[in-house]
């Protein structure tokens, strides 16, 4: 069975965008490949951050995943694998500071800082942390939008470095497992993602109160100004892209046949939307309170899975070393 890998840094919060953008994708899979899916909190320290919050952020993250039908031999939290920065510092010595710097959410992120801003060390290297996480697993596949397909470029570089190097074909290349995954945008912008960093009216969390859900949907923008004539406007454009993403096919037909024969009423199209998301909402905030009752079984749960998907990366790290004519530790 192929290996899929995916992370997630811990925000606690899972909106909508994060659910049909990347979630919902990593729970199917799991029924076709072996899937390892990472809260990966050293990440979250590459920027300005409260670290009196991180692990509770994390641990909800971690339920919050749960609640939405990730499995929990598939979960492991990074800080409980410390092999990844290990394996992060042998391949700082096998990539260019020149490809750090060209990576571009690195040169979008700092050219927003200030003079007088922080930016760390971290923050340039964390692509190939990245890549630790991915191939200390070797990873088959890495499921990705678009926008991240230069990381995984970078991880496939330094593989083919590394082999190349130590002449062996040790890392096997891994692979974008680019599935059709809907661009969620917020309902008060639409030409922007939908985001927690954004603000509370650009998000809609999956756990959210039903009329907050429903007022919030009911407030979508629609129509903008500048839109062509004949072309739908983002803001509609975003109410179907949910409108399908949550599944409600007939009701996303129905409406769709409305608007392309000029009869569509916004207030329908909202109404869908709102009930196909809470449909969803209900699923989320029941298996939530189920594992609430649980926290301590399902926490010693999670670090169980931590230790048994760090074995994994122990003889990764153990046959780099080697390779590398590193020694290790022997009890």
């Amino acid at each position: 069975m192929k290996t899929v890998l995916s992370c997630i840094q811990p925000t606690g919060h899972i909106h909508f965008g994060n659910y049909f953008g990347a979630i919902k994708n990593w729970v199917s899979l799991q029924e076709e490949y072996k899937c390892i899916y990472g809260v990966v909190d050293y990440h979250a320290m590459t920027h300005i951050y409260d670290h009196k919050k991180l692990r509770t952020t994390t641990w909800e993250l971690i339920f919050n995943l749960l609640a939405t039908g990730i499995k929990p031999e598939n979960l492991f939290i990074q800080s409980l694998v410390p092999e990844h920065a290990e394996l992060c510092w042998i391949f700082n010595c096998f990539t260019s500071y020149g490809q750090l710097t060209r990576m571009t959410q690195f040169k979008d992120k700092s050219a927003k800082k200030g003079e007088d801003d922080f930016i760390s060390a971290g923050l340039l290297d964390y692509p190939v942390l990245q890549a630790a996480d991915i191939l200390i697993y070797r990873a088959d596949y890495v499921p990705i939008g678009k926008d991240q397909v230069q990381h995984l470029e970078l991880t496939r570089n330094i593989a083919q470095r590394f082999n190349t190097q130590l002449g062996e074909d040790f890392f096997v290349m891994p692979e974008p497992l680019l599935t059709e995954i809907p661009k969620v945008q917020s309902t008060a912008d639409p030409l922007r993602k939908m985001s927690k960093s954004a603000g509370e009216k650009h998000f809609i969390n999956i756990f959210d109160d039903e009329k907050r859900i429903r007022k919030q949907i009911k407030s979508a923008v629609t129509d903008a100004g500048d839109t062509p004539a004949e072309t739908m406007s983002p803001g509609v454009e975003n109410l179907f892209g949910l409108l399908k993403a949550s599944e409600q096919l007939e009701a996303h037909q129905s409406l769709l046949e409305d608007y392309n024969n000029g009869n569509l009423k916004y207030a329908d199209l909202k109404e869908a939307v709102a009930d196909g998301l809470i449909l969803l909402n209900r699923k989320f905030v029941e298996r939530r309170a189920e594992l609430n009752k649980n926290k301590k079984q399902i926490k010693s749960q999670i670090k169980y899975s931590a230790m048994e998907i760090r074995k994994i990366a122990q003889e990764t790290v153990k046959e780099v070393k080697d390779m590398c004519g590193l020694l290790n530790v022997k009890f």
